[in-house]
């Protein structure tokens, strides 16, 4: 079985996120899938998406449940493509199911466009399977205080646990930042309507032939964004 999955834990991201997401998913997956929320609140979310709850633990939050899809008794059996609420989906995804199969797939962090060879992940998008490095889940349950502490966030905790030649990049082109790829870096300036920081003008997306997702790290996040493109594409 195809999985397409996401996480939606606290106030920080609406439904509306993983109602547009699954949105964007259906209109660029041909192959038969099941779309999977994993929340704490299911309110507002559409029918067609399979809820499930997080296994709530004390001390944990946010990105750090991510390891949870490691965890080989989820309930999921099959690929499981996980995609982060702040991404758009405005291309064919089909060959994430297909590249590099039974490979553990994840982005290259963004500070690529700066950093020539840049070695970290970024888990806004990654595939595995079910079982596949069960470790990431079994050590970080052993005492999710550690690594919380530890590491910054849970990209991090990943690139620590999963080994070098077990693992492939996505190619840079199929994930692009929208801020720092696709819009080349602008100026971001405070937006007192809709709060936290905006780009000081609207534009227009450079895109390459093979993007089909685009990551809004940080600040603005698509809601908040007044670039036409993203209302196009974020729906």
């Amino acid at each position: 079985m195809n999985y397409v999955v996401c996480l939606k834990y606290g106030t920080k991201y609406s439904a509306e996120y993983v109602n547009k997401l699954y949105n964007g998913v259906k209109r660029n997956l041909t192959i038969p899938f099941e779309f999977v929320c994993y929340t704490e609140d299911a309110r507002g979310i559409d029918n067609g998406i399979r809820i499930e709850p997080i296994p709530l633990v004390p001390g944990v939050e946010g990105w750090w449940y991510k390891p949870m899809f490691f965890n080989p008794k989820l309930g999921l059996d099959g690929t499981i493509l996980f995609f982060d609420l702040d991404v758009v989906v405005f291309r064919n995804i089909d060959n994430f199911f297909t590249y590099n199969p039974n490979q553990f797939c994840i982005i290259r962090d963004f500070n690529r466009h700066v950093v020539r060879n840049y070695n970290k992940f970024n888990s806004s998008v990654f595939r595995l399977t079910t079982g596949q490095h069960s470790h990431v889940y079994t050590e970080f349950m052993q005492d999710p205080s550690i690594p919380i502490k530890r590491f910054p966030g849970d990209q991090d905790w990943l690139r620590a646990k999963i080994p070098d030649q077990t693992y492939v990049y996505w190619p840079d082109e199929w994930i692009q930042s929208y801020k720092w790829e696709m819009r080349d870096n602008p100026k971001l300036v405070l937006d007192r309507k809709k709060g936290g920081r905006n780009f000081e003008k609207p534009g227009q997306p450079k895109i390459k032939p093979d993007t089909s997702i685009a990551v809004f790290h940080g600040d603005p996040n698509p809601h908040k964004c007044a670039d036409y493109w993203v209302a196009e594409n974020w729906r």
